[in-house]
This record gives C-alpha cells, sequence and structure tokens, in this order.
C-alpha cells in the first residue's frame, strides 16, 4: 500500500488528531550508548550528533538538557513518502498563523510537532484548512 498522492484528497480526507503528552528534542553525541536512555520517538543520526524526540519527562527523568516543548499532531490519512505539495499545504497555513511547525513524514502518516502553548489553535487551522477542502 503506497499510500494518497493526489494534494486535493489529502487535504479533505486528512484528520487531524492530537496525541497525548509533550515531546521535546534533545542531542547526545554519535557514540552514545542509547541502551542506557529512554526510548525515544525519534531518533535521527547527523554528523553533529543524535536527535531524540522524547516525551517531556522521559527527558527530564534522564537528566538530559531539551528545548522545543512541543505537542505531537498526526494527520491521519496516509500519505504517499513521494506526495507533491501536502506538507506545503499543512505548513503554510500553520506559518500563516505565526506556528512553527517541525514535521516528520513516517511510513503511513505525517506528524506535526508544534509548540505546546499553541497546540490547541494549530488543530483548529489544520481543522479548518481540512473542512475548506471539502466544501471547494
Amino acid at each position: 500500500m503506497s499510500g494518497e498522492r493526489a494534494l486535493d484528497q489529502l487535504l479533505r480526507t486528512m484528520s487531524p488528531e492530537l496525541q497525548d503528552h509533550v515531546f521535546v528534542f534533545c542531542t547526545v553525541p554519535g557514540d552514545a550508548d542509547l541502551s542506557a536512555l529512554p526510548a525515544p520517538l525519534l531518533l535521527f543520526r547527523e554528523r553533529e550528533g543524535i536527535t531524540l524526540v522524547l516525551r517531556r519527562e522521559d527527558a527530564e527523568r534522564a537528566g538530559l538538557p531539551h528545548l522545543f516543548a512541543s505537542r505531537l499532531i498526526t494527520l491521519n490519512v496516509h500519505s504517499a513518502l513521494d506526495a507533491v505539495g501536502f506538507l506545503t499545504a499543512i505548513t503554510a497555513r500553520l506559518a500563516q498563523a505565526g506556528i512553527s511547525v517541525n514535521a516528520v513524514s513516517a511510513y503511513h502518516h505525517d506528524h506535526l510537532f508544534v509548540p505546546e502553548h499553541r497546540a490547541e489553535e494549530a488543530l483548529a487551522c489544520l481543522s479548518a484548512l481540512c473542512r475548506a477542502a471539502r466544501s471547494a
């Protein structure tokens, strides 16, 4: 199953869902013993080190410095990894509202980390975008 590619269909059928927990971004050296750390929601290796996205309480319990307290919004539509314009439409709508976003595309869905204090507003913006696409 490869996912939806048509932008209009993606915007009409997406169902943004605010997930539980507050997530934070941390970094550890590339040679860090990951087995000694809390299991991350997301791990990404960069030249400079390893980025971990963890629940805030897990990062604090492990004593890891962290940034960007955020909430996670999952776009519940199976978007193709090569779909064109979907995240552009989403992030542009959030940018219009002055809401920053860190987007992650996974195999089945796209996921948005938005500032914790703007999560409900971001969810409302995305829901309005979906409604507008359905009525177009």
